[in-house]
């Protein structure tokens, strides 16, 4: 038998024709991750928005429908409460039921939610509307991390995707304050019946995204329910205890519920076959790290937004959209540096841009401490524009370094962990950092030294960055 060598040579010198199947899916897979990363953006830029938009409308809120400070206090907490509570179940059922249709189920309830809350005829009812408007944010958060990690197989082009995911946080940031302002000028109702529109328009994406994978396994029952108590618990604790005092016998109970609840939850997951939280997602350092950036990262964001807008309208008698402008700077710088995070990551590795982000956050918060005396909103936008840029160029790596800890079908579970934990990093600051502000060296001094608790937990987080391996994150 002879051989053709120059048919042989010229066969080897030239790439094997696609097959035509391969090359349609090669050529529709492109506006498919395109059209799920818009609709995975838009989810993360609706909860944020949500949390931010509605303060602006508290006011006007206690005009029309009457309710104490409290009350008024539990329209934006009963939200965030709902929402740390329930990201982990929320993880399961994205697995569990396939990404797609959780997030789905959480943009339904997302909508009739807002619909309740924009016509509710009294403070009650509300406050229970936001509540569940919570549950639904829940739902998608994960869900949409999920669909990401779907559709970007690729640790690099992952990285860019998550950036891209962080703008709609980035623009939420950079919108809440002012469109909340101009939407109350007009009627606080409108704060809620914006969401309408966004929400129809992602159920219409959604038909384009393809069918998740589901991972049907027995619930964890018995963890969910110890859960649901323990992060409630926690939570609650850590906002009234904010505002009557860490001593009060409310607070000391509730405090003491959650830790008996958080013990009993670890150990049912230590012997549960089909756990909520499965404890050897802890195994990986690049995991342990990431939740303690993420849980910094909270601290100083929610804090810094919390305790800055307070002394521009309280100390330095800044109107509502005034000070809401005031942070549009560092909202812009933001979004740009959650856009280049990603070609750093590819170009440099995760660790570079997490360790430099990190370490930008804490100059922007050294800085604000430095100059809170002056009473310049100047100098407070400016160094906000240092923390903002600094936290968006880390923490789509950080992200990533999360998803690629684990397999694809536990990306649901490991991002709702992450989120917990930054959830749990913005209850605690905003309770911790409005106790000292109300202490009794003097609102100055208390923003000083709340700055000056996040910059040192972004700065331990920082240093422990630095020991993030290089294949952390690339997957």
């Amino acid at each position: 038998m002879q051989i053709d060598h120059g048919n042989a040579a010229a066969h080897r010198a030239s790439p094997p024709a696609l097959d035509d199947d391969v090359a349609d899916d090669r050529a529709g897979r492109k506006p498919r991750q395109r059209l799920t990363l818009l609709l995975a953006a838009l989810g993360f830029f609706l909860i944020t928005l949500d949390i931010l938009i509605v303060t602006i409308a508290l006011t006007s809120i206690a005009r029309d429908l009457g309710g104490t400070t409290a009350s008024l206090q539990w329209v934006i907490d009963a939200y965030t409460v709902l929402f740390a509570a329930l990201l982990l179940l929320a993880g399961n059922l994205s697995e569990r039921f396939g990404a797609k249709r959780a997030f789905g189920v959480g943009i339904t309830v997302f909508l009739v939610t807002s619909i309740a809350c924009a016509v509710a005829p009294s403070i009650g009812v509300l406050i229970a509307a936001r509540a569940l408007q919570g549950a639904g944010a829940a739902l998608m958060l994960p869900a949409s991390m999920a669909l990401i990690r779907e559709a970007f197989p690729g640790g690099r082009e992952r990285a860019r995707a998550l950036g891209v995911w962080a703008v709609g946080g980035a623009v939420a940031t950079a919108l809440g304050p002012v469109l909340g302002g101009a939407l109350t000028t007009l009627d606080w109702r409108l704060v809620f019946a914006i969401n309408l529109p966004v929400c129809i328009m992602m159920l219409l994406l959604l038909r384009t995204v393809a069918s998740s994978p589901a991972r049907p396994e027995p619930f964890d029952w018995a963890g969910q329910f110890v859960w649901l108590i323990a992060s409630t618990a926690l939570v609650f604790g850590l906002i009234e205890g904010g505002s009557d005092g860490f001593g009060s016998p409310v607070v000391v109970a509730s405090l003491g519920v959650a830790l008996l609840g958080i013990v009993g939850f670890l150990v049912i997951q230590a012997r549960s076959a089909h756990p909520m939280m499965p404890l050897d997602l802890f195994r990986s350092s690049g995991m342990r790290i990431a939740l303690a950036v993420g849980f910094a990262f909270m601290v100083s964001n929610f804090g810094t937004v919390f305790v800055l807008s307070l002394f521009l309208q309280q100390q330095l008698r800044l109107p509502p959209l005034l000070a809401g402008l005031v942070f549009l700077p560092s909202a812009l710088f933001a979004v740009v540096g959650n856009i280049v995070s990603g070609t750093v990551a590819n170009r440099f590795g995760v660790r570079v841009p997490i360790v430099a982000g990190l370490f930008l956050m804490v100059v922007g918060l050294v800085g604000t401490v430095a100059t809170a005396h002056l009473g310049s909103p100047i100098w407070v936008g400016v160094f906000a524009c240092f923390t903002a840029a600094g936290g968006s160029v880390a923490m789509p790596p950080v992200t990533s370094v999360v998803l690629a800890s684990v397999p694809a079908s536990r990306a649901g579970t490991a991002s709702a962990v992450f989120n917990t934990f930054r959830q749990l990093g913005g209850a605690v600051a905003i309770a911790v950092f409005g106790a000292l502000l109300t202490g009794s060296t003097g609102f100055v001094a208390g923003l000083q030294l709340s700055l000056v608790v996040a910059a040192a937990l972004i700065l331990l987080t920082a240093i422990a960055s630095v020991f993030i391996r290089p294949a952390d994150g690339s997957s």
